[in-house]
């Protein structure tokens, strides 16, 4: 008798099986890998904005931007748009952007809001900027990864 080469159905199917089992415990930690990322460049802008502002305020005398709508040209802040007074601050003269966990349920905008105090969050996404501190935070109350909220970064 001559045998065929080749693979059964069983055998087909337990693979099949396999490799669904395997993409039911990968998928998960993937899109937690992609969540991190995000918190992580969001950070990572933060501490941009936040040292570009430092810089800004020696060079100016102890001042910090009034109004960060001024600061930035006068206009709405958004990420497309070119930062004429800190484009020496920051690199690449472009506003960064929060990028916010996915499933928190937050937005993602390129936007700043400028306050001349302390202002609740509204969770709208973007930054806040209080120009009497000189401070800047994430515009959102939702939680991270680890369970932080993502304005007391």
């Amino acid at each position: 008798m001559h045998r065929q080469k080749g693979f059964t159905l069983i055998e087909l199917m337990i693979v099949i099986a396999i490799i669904g089992i395997l993409a039911i415990i990968a998928i998960p930690r993937f899109i937690d890998l992609v969540d991190k990322a995000r918190e992580g460049a969001t950070k990572g802008s933060l501490g941009a904005i936040r040292g570009a502002l430092v810089i800004y305020y020696g060079d100016h005398e102890g001042n910090y931007p009034d109004d960060i709508n001024a600061a930035w040209g006068g206009r709405n802040v958004s990420a497309e748009l070119t930062l004429r007074p800190f484009s020496a601050y920051i690199e690449g003269g472009q506003l960064p952007r929060a990028q916010l966990r996915r499933r928190s349920g937050a937005t993602n905008l390129d936007s700043y809001t400028a306050v001349l105090g302390d202002v609740p969050v509204t969770n709208t996404g973007g930054w806040l900027y209080n120009s009497n501190t000189g401070r800047v935070f994430v515009n959102s109350n939702t939680v991270d990864t680890k369970g932080i909220v993502y304005s007391t970064y």
